[in-house]
């Protein structure tokens, strides 16, 4: 266990963080979950500027690598423009 006041308060900071980050990167796979299940290209659609913005976030703030949330944007849309 930490002995300093400074290093038990950045244990106190990390876990706020690792919460607040787990909650949105868990929000977000939720979204591309749902976008996949999606049946009709509307309601996909409609999902997408969502997941798009949620990934956008997460790469901003270094949650997931830029790359990847490149590549699940384009596979998102992909799959999009594949549906009837």
């Amino acid at each position: 266990m930490a002995n300093h006041k400074s290093a038990i308060k950045r244990i106190r900071a990390n876990s706020t963080k690792r919460d607040l980050n787990k909650y949105q990167h868990k929000t977000a796979r939720t979204i591309v979950k749902n976008i996949r299940k999606a049946s009709t290209k509307t309601e996909a659609a409609s999902l997408l500027t969502l997941a798009f913005t949620a990934l956008d976030k997460l790469a901003k703030k270094n949650i997931i690598h830029k790359n990847k949330a490149g590549n699940l944007k384009s596979s998102l849309q992909k799959h999009v423009n594949s549906l009837n």
